[in-house]
């Protein structure tokens, strides 16, 4: 039986769609494998001895040498660094980053402590985010002054600007020291996440609300828009049905760098907010040099962000067929 004409595309596009699947994954994996060496260098390059350190003598206390050397051969310190990388690399492969040099812990345990707040923290601040940035670019796209607009407009622009840390400092000083409304500090209960979600939520609602808008407008600017509107669709229909599901596409290209911004953004908001989490294990680990903690804390950091860009760059042509047939054509 011979194949239909109609099936060529298809097959086309499932096949170009595998080898593309196939490449990104190879991308992704030399990306871990990147992150992997280049935190190992770094952390090798910095000065001081982190054994020294875990014994709490410093570089210029007067350690048991039989104790350094007997350490220094457990954490496999005492190797060339060839040896050493190698070792590190093909216990990560097993996803065993080894125990942490400060407290004897196993770094995959601390990792699994630290995470779950994290990942609230985050994932709160990306739903105030998303609301917040959504509801400001569709109010300037209703805004029928101008001056209105372009005071929507600016504000993304200057939520943008502000440091994270400010922000943070902002609001306790304002909704917890003043009124008192929610906890300075901790973990405990849901309130105590609500200035930290905040902290991270306005930044990343500005950089939302400023790529939604200009896609909104150039949305608008389509002639199907125009066709629509000649038939009678309301000015509220018209943004809400047709416009902002069609300028919503573009914001899948920045859950990359949302994720990065809220993961970089919770190291500086859990110190501030004195909460435990991801961020105040990386900030502890690298004060002290505590080697097997920063690299897994690195990794993991990385894995988010390689599997949120992969799943991202797999899901885009089918929310966009455009690409597809773009591909195709060159």
């Amino acid at each position: 039986m011979k194949r239909s004409a109609l099936d060529a595309p298809v097959t086309w596009w499932r096949r170009a769609r595998r080898h593309h699947a196939v490449r990104r994954l190879a991308q992704s994996i030399l990306v871990l494998w990147a992150a992997f060496t280049v935190s190992f260098a770094i952390l090798y390059v910095l000065p001081s001895d982190p054994v020294s350190i875990m014994l709490n003598q410093g570089e210029q206390g007067m350690a048991d040498p039989a104790q350094l050397a007997a350490l220094r051969a457990e954490y496999h310190l005492d190797k060339p660094l060839v040896v050493q990388y190698a070792i590190a690399l093909w216990h990560a492969l097993h996803l065993d980053f080894g125990r942490s040099i400060q407290s004897g812990q196993s770094v995959t345990a601390l990792l699994e402590q630290a995470l779950p707040a994290t990942a609230a923290l985050a994932a709160t601040a990306l739903a105030l985010g998303l609301l917040l940035g959504v509801t400001l670019a569709v109010a300037s796209g209703f805004a029928r002054s101008t001056w209105l607009r372009g005071a929507l407009l600016a504000g993304p622009s200057l939520g943008v600007s502000l440091p994270t840390f400010w922000i943070g400092l902002l609001l306790l000083q304002g909704l917890s020291f003043h009124v008192h409304l929610f906890p300075a500090m901790g973990n405990d209960g849901w309130r105590a996440l609500v200035l930290p979600a905040l902290t991270l939520a306005i930044p990343t609602s500005a950089a939302i609300a400023q790529v939604l808008s200009r896609s909104m407008a150039d949305v608008r600017a389509q002639p199907f828009v125009e066709a629509i509107r000649a038939k009678g669709v309301g000015r509220a229909r018209l943004l809400l049905l047709h416009v902002l599901p069609n300028a919503a596409v573009p914001l899948l290209t920045m859950a990359g760098i949302i994720t990065g911004n809220l993961l970089a953004g919770s190291v500086v908001t859990e110190t501030v907010f004195s909460r435990d989490g991801i961020g105040r294990l990386a900030e502890g680990a690298v004060s002290v040099k505590d080697i097997p903690v920063v690299q897994g804390v690195v990794l993991l950091a990385a894995a988010i962000f390689v599997v949120v860009n992969l799943v991202v760059d797999l899901l885009y042509p089918l929310l966009d067929p455009r690409i597809a047939h773009g591909r195709r054509a060159t």
